[in-house]
């Protein structure tokens, strides 16, 4: 009687190593459809960038700022860079004024997750949100229902 099967080692590292009579191809696929499944469930992180000068006007911050919020809101991490030119270098708690000022207002999206930091003619600081990028992409789709139980 011919079953069509293999003999697959499943275990070689065990003592004694295990094997099992089974269809390869089939348990290929099947293992090929876990590791898939696996990838699909991991969350891949983004790190924008947003670069500023230290004597960067009103309206340019809040727009600025504006940006980091929709990349917070999304889930996204922010890595904010402020270039220095000339003689800002020797002024550099400009720079960490101006990031401390922006830290502070997008404190309820996200939080300083690497702290200002000197690196050559810039100063880097890193934001991340509150919560993962999976529970941003869920939210939007649960707020329509949220506004209409309250409106209801």
């Amino acid at each position: 009687m011919e079953a069509d099967l293999d003999l697959v080692e499943v275990a070689p590292m065990a003592k004694p190593p295990v094997c099992k009579l089974m269809d390869f191809g089939k348990y290929k696929y099947e293992a090929a459809l876990k590791e898939r499944e696996s990838r699909k469930n991991q969350t891949h992180t983004v790190i924008k960038e947003m670069k500023l000068r230290p004597k960067i006007d009103q309206h340019d911050y809040e727009t600025k700022k504006g940006h980091v919020e929709r990349f917070l809101k999304a889930g996204d991490k922010v890595k904010i860079t402020i270039m220095f030119r000339g003689r800002e270098q020797s002024r550099p708690e400009l720079g960490l004024r101006l990031l401390g000022k922006l830290a502070e207002d997008v404190t309820e999206l996200g939080f300083v997750e690497a702290t200002p930091k000197q690196d050559g003619r810039n100063m880097i600081m890193v934001l991340a949100p509150h919560r993962k990028k999976s529970d941003a992409k869920a939210r939007p789709a649960a707020a329509p229902e949220e506004s209409a139980a309250e409106s209801a």
